[in-house]
């Protein structure tokens, strides 16, 4: 199938995700992990794609999580580094078992995503969408585009000092945690474990006096999230939610209807408390998509056409992505001189819903629009409708079509 007659109506196509993403900004409630805004915007655009896209299936689905565990361990962990810090001056083994407790849970829950502390969270019910164009004949492969309709708490230090401010002061706490973990194994090598006050004239007391300049930063990441306070999200990510939408419904207004490519618009909620809607939707489908290959383009932040991407790595670069999913859209790049970044999702960068998929087996590949280096608008209350960028969301559709045209005529199988 040629679908360069879709591929050119990308700007309008671009014009029609803004519209549409100003709506639900506009007029629903905020869209925290779990939350009515949420289930709203779900049930919105599953409507959409029943009614405007052609979908014979638009299935809104829930699920149980608990949305404050994911950056819960800020409340562990630094309470357990802050009362590390005086416990070192007289019981140094203490100290360090309590800041490796801390380094765990942050490892286990914002390193790879974890559930370690869901149980201590109230729950709540977050909403997936799972919507399928069928095709006109015998199905032979499938094609899915993923995009996450949750929105972030805001960052604060994000919003005041952009970037290398945020991760500054993420680092200066880790860098003050290993501070202190050094400092215990060196007492405890010239000590002994047992309990007493340091002697106050060595080198290792001035030592741990120097640390405690790292406090105030510790004590400031209490407020890394600001819980009360949700953005608008609009980049992140209503742009890769209705990526897929304006394909459907780009190629519903030609009638075109492909002979044997199923197409999929999979929206995953919860994104933003740690892939828990991805989660969910791969345990309910597991084995569903089995049938024939089946691709996922996961989207998320598709913002300056100067940083699109296809991350070949996820999750802090923890999870490899599918090579072939992940080439297809270069190719597809390629072919159209979009220009397109071959990359990844570094540590400390997080993770895309394309690293869930992975790592339950499906086939898939994160697409994002933003500088790794965080911008200000990031998990910021700048992420808003008259923030977006026409020319990153009209080029990356464009790549996205040409992939589904290159995947129905038997790319990458």
């Amino acid at each position: 199938m040629n679908l360069e007659k879709i591929i050119n109506k990308k700007d309008e196509a671009a014009q029609y995700m803004l519209d549409e993403i100003t709506h639900i900004c506009k007029d629903f409630e905020k869209r925290d992990p779990g939350s009515k805004g949420e289930q709203q915007a779900c049930e919105y655009m599953a409507d959409v794609l029943k009614k405007d896209c052609g979908c014979e299936r638009a299935d809104v689905e829930s699920f149980q999580e608990n949305p404050g565990s994911f950056f819960g361990w800020i409340y562990f962990t630094i309470t357990f580094v802050l009362v590390a810090i005086p416990l070192f001056f007289v019981f140094p083994i203490a100290s360090l078992i309590l800041i490796l407790a801390g380094l765990v849970l942050v490892l286990l829950q914002f390193g790879f995503y974890k559930k370690a502390l869901d149980p201590l969270f109230p729950e709540k019910t977050g909403h997936n969408v799972t919507a399928i164009k069928k095709c006109s004949g015998e199905t032979k492969r499938r094609i899915i585009f993923n995009g996450h309709p949750d929105a972030a708490w805001e960052w604060p230090v994000n919003y005041k000092l952009g970037g290398v401010g945020f991760e500054g002061h993420a680092i200066l706490c880790g860098v003050g945690a290993v501070y202190y973990i050094v400092l215990s194994i060196i007492s405890m090598v010239k000590n002994g474990l047992g309990f007493g006050l340091i002697d106050t004239s060595s080198s290792l007391f001035k030592a741990a006096l120097v640390g405690l300049v790292f406090v105030p930063f510790l004590v400031g990441l209490y407020w890394m999230v600001n819980t009360k306070r949700v953005v608008d999200g609009a980049n992140d990510n209503l742009s890769g939610c209705y990526m897929g939408i304006a394909i459907l419904k780009a190629l519903h207004d030609e009638g075109i209807t492909l002979e044997n490519t199923e197409i999929g618009v999979v929206l995953t909620g919860s994104e933003e408390a740690g892939l828990r809607g991805a989660k969910a939707w791969c345990e309910q489908h597991k084995g569903e998509f089995d049938d024939v290959p089946t691709f996922i383009f996961s989207y998320d932040t598709i913002h300056d056409p100067k940083f699109l991407m296809t991350n070949y790595r996820d999750l802090n670069g923890t999870v490899k992505a599918d090579k072939d999913v992940s080439d297809l859209f270069m190719e597809a790049a390629a072919e159209l001189k979009i220009p397109c970044k071959k990359g990844w999702v570094p540590p400390l960068g997080g993770a895309t819903d394309s690293a869930a998929f992975a790592q339950a087996g499906f086939r898939a590949t994160g697409v994002t629009g933003l500088n790794h280096k965080l911008e200000d608008y990031y998990h910021t209350r700048r992420d808003t409708y008259d923030n977006m960028n026409l020319e990153g969301l009209a080029g990356c559709y464009a790549v996205s079509v040409k992939a589904l045209e290159m995947f129905d005529n038997g790319a990458k199988q």
